[in-house]
């Protein structure tokens, strides 16, 4: 087993040993930064490293050079020392120059919670497409850390107007990260090229579209698999699934709907997987629903909402209807009592399969809610039409009439686009 905190090789017999770093900087309290180093500790552990220590510092700024300020890093440096550690992690996001700085006084590797989470999703990634989007993260994060040593490095020239020190390792390195980089978003392009289609094969399927996010380890595939079978990975650890799945679901109304599993979200979640993973996030903005599934025995779960929220808000999915499933209630009382305190939210437990048949009349309800009642009058000779009405579309009431029927339906925008020569009266 290997892991990219420090590159070196690690076996049952030896793991990493890591000192967490917190900062509490105006505009947050000690007991926030307590909970996201609670995290961080997860996080080290998901990578494959043991925290043997942590320590806590007060600021009124981050030093510009150590983050820390050099009389803490001393004190770091001790510490790690004195506790045999490895790795010094820090749980706020360090500049280049921060980074090296650190290094050289630690004596050791200083890297950020950024590293960490990108050290997970580079273990578990498993498709092409999950593997190049975690590696154009990693590289989009690597290349103002690329670290030369000058003309030391330099490579000579030869030929008439070639001769000089030429260019650095430096430059040539970067460059190559660069050109890397080029052809992933280029793969990455063709891979959306490939989804957009396939979006566009379904809408014509008429089939509505649900997205499960939340929190990393929220329960999400779990409930997919109470769902619909899917035999998707779920264990008890974060980000163990990266790779997003879509399965069909039968609603109770007979309507046949379309799950997609996502990613999970975290506090504090590199930009740099945002901006890698926005094509497989585009489903979330273009979803009819969004399943926010929460941990109710999760100790700061409004803050874990929050945290979803935002990214949401960033990748443009903020405005898209949605439905709170509290997971976990077979873990904590308080799942319950989360689930009252938000209007329309359903309490469940994915594992033991305890209120999922709330959750499938709720997915329904809500989807139904963004449909809209129009009267139709159909001719009795186009009974090709009043059967794809009654397929597509939820018919509330029914008149037969001489001529024709005439039916009060609710469609979607595409049905009722569909079915306009036939329209009465819109609701």
């Amino acid at each position: 087993m290997t892991t990219a905190l420090t590159g070196t090789l690690i076996t049952r017999e030896f793991r990493e040993r890591i000192v967490l770093v917190g900062v509490v900087l105006p505009g947050t309290d000690l007991e926030t930064v307590e909970a996201n180093l609670d995290e961080l500790a997860e996080l080290v552990d998901t990578a494959g490293a043991d925290v043997v220590a942590r320590t806590v510092q007060r600021r009124t700024s981050p030093d510009p050079a150590t983050f820390v300020g050099r009389g803490k890093a001393h004190e770091l440096a001790a510490l790690a020392e004195a506790e045999d550690a490895d790795t010094v992690v820090f749980d706020d996001e360090l500049s280049p120059a921060q980074q090296r700085n650190l290094e050289r006084l630690l004596g050791r590797t200083a890297i950020d919670r950024t590293a960490v989470i990108l050290d997970i999703f580079a273990q578990n990634a498993r498709s092409p497409e999950g593997k190049a989007q975690v590696e154009l993260a990693l590289l989009r994060y690597r290349l103002p850390r690329l670290r030369g040593r000058g003309r030391e490095l330099s490579q000579q020239a030869g030929g008439i107007g070639t001769r000089g020190p030429g260019e650095t390792q430096l430059e040539v390195d970067r460059r190559r990260l660069v050109r890397r980089m080029q052809r992933l978003e280029a793969d990455l392009r063709e891979v959306d090229r490939t989804r957009q289609l396939q979006r566009r094969s379904r809408s014509r399927g008429r089939h509505r579209e649900l997205a499960l996010v939340g929190y990393t380890n929220a329960g999400k595939s779990t409930l997919l698999n109470r769902l619909t079978d899917a035999g998707v990975p779920a264990e008890n650890r974060l980000f163990v699934t990266l790779d997003p799945r879509t399965r069909q679901l039968a609603l109770p109304g007979g309507e046949t709907v379309l799950v997609t599993d996502t990613v999970g979200f975290i506090r504090k979640l590199p930009h740099e997987l945002v901006e890698a993973f926005r094509s497989t996030l585009d489903s979330v903005r273009l979803t009819d629903l969004v399943v926010h599934v929460v941990d109710g025995s999760a100790a700061d779960p409004e803050g874990q909402m929050a945290a979803v929220h935002q990214v949401l808000e960033e990748i443009g999915a903020g405005a898209v209807p949605e439905l709170l499933v509290v997971n976990k209630a077979d873990r904590s009382d308080e799942a319950a009592r989360l689930a009252k305190a938000h209007e329309g939210a359903v309490c469940i437990s994915a594992r033991t399969g305890e209120g999922t048949d709330a959750l499938l009349r709720a997915m329904g309800e809500r989807l139904r809610s963004t449909d809209r009642m129009v009267e139709l009058s159909i001719p009795w000779a186009r009974g090709d039409v009043l059967a794809a009405v009654h397929r597509e579309g939820e018919v509330v009431e029914q008149e037969d009439g001489d001529d024709a029927a005439l039916l009060h339906v609710v469609l979607d925008e595409a049905g009722r686009a569909r079915f306009s020569e036939f329209v009465v009266r819109s609701a």
